[in-house]
């Protein structure tokens, strides 16, 4: 089965204008074929220079690459955890993902409405982040419950209560699991449970085109939001991307890439960062 990433982020950051730009990702660069299987679901397939080498001296009849699944999860609002809207849904598909791609809005356009008014991507992450604390806390909370009179005779029991214990006093601070000072052995034995603020996380700055380049000042707040989480910041114009679908030829894309000092599309740098992500390098 396929290892996922689900991307995140409120109605209108350009979550799914990105994810419909990686599903032209295969026109774009042959080195990342993706195609889409269900109308929310893609699967792109991870470049190994090995299984091609491999592929060339065997020549056998089948060559099985290994995969990645790119999720688009529909806009996360204010009270998902307590069910709200589609809470319980959006939840849950965040839930069987391997990690989570967040994006969040980083650019001003009255043309484009946002959801609380006014462009903020700190605040529009604690969103995303509170909903899904609250839904650990909860998670977390039920277990401590379920295992607490076992803690006192079951090693294993005992143990689950430990970590959890600390999880739940971290989770009411605020903070995501990720962060927690524990070692990934404690991490590993809570498993089960498929926390979702334990998932490995990264960010995803939608900006203008004048922004592309060099940021701005949303994404520099970003960065210092993010700092303590050792996640990785990706500055990609969703605008921009869905231009570069509509190009032909690669050597319009690349022209057009020059133009604006790139050298490479957001696409090529979201994919790679995905497959980081997930621990996948070829």
């Amino acid at each position: 089965m396929a290892l996922q990433c689900g991307i995140v982020g409120l109605p209108n950051v350009g979550k799914s204008t990105l994810f419909n730009c990686l599903s032209n990702a295969k026109a774009q660069a042959a080195n990342f074929p993706f195609c889409t299987i269900e109308p929310n679901v893609g699967v792109i397939t991870v470049p190994d220079d090995r299984l091609t080498k491999l592929a060339e001296l065997v020549k056998p009849n089948k060559v099985q690459p290994n995969t990645i699944e790119i999720v688009d999860i529909a806009g996360l609002v204010k009270g998902a955890s307590k069910g709200e809207g589609l809470g319980n849904q959006f939840l849950g598909n965040i839930r069987a993902t391997n990690a989570i791609i967040h994006v969040l809005r980083c650019f001003d356009d009255g043309n484009v409405i946002h959801v609380d008014g006014s462009v903020d991507p700190i605040r529009d992450k604690e969103i995303i982040d509170t909903e899904l604390q609250l839904k650990d806390l909860d998670t977390v909370v039920k277990r401590i419950q379920k295992v607490e009179k076992m803690a006192k005779t079951d090693k294993d029991a005992k143990k689950t209560f430990d970590i959890l214990t600390i999880f739940k006093a971290h989770l009411e601070t605020g903070k995501s699991i990720r962060t927690a000072k524990v070692e990934q052995e404690d991490f590993d034995f809570i498993a089960d449970l498929g926390l979702l603020t334990q998932k490995p996380v990264m960010y995803v700055c939608n900006v203008d085109e004048a922004s592309v380049v060099n940021g701005n000042k949303y994404v520099e707040m970003v960065k210092a939001s993010v700092a303590d989480e050792n996640a990785e910041v990706l500055v990609i114009s969703a605008k921009i991307e869905s231009e570069i679908a509509e190009l032909e030829s690669y050597e319009e894309r690349q022209e057009f890439l020059a133009d604006l000092g790139l050298t490479e599309s957001g696409v090529n740098k979201l994919i790679r960062a995905a497959y980081r992500l997930l621990d996948l390098y070829t």
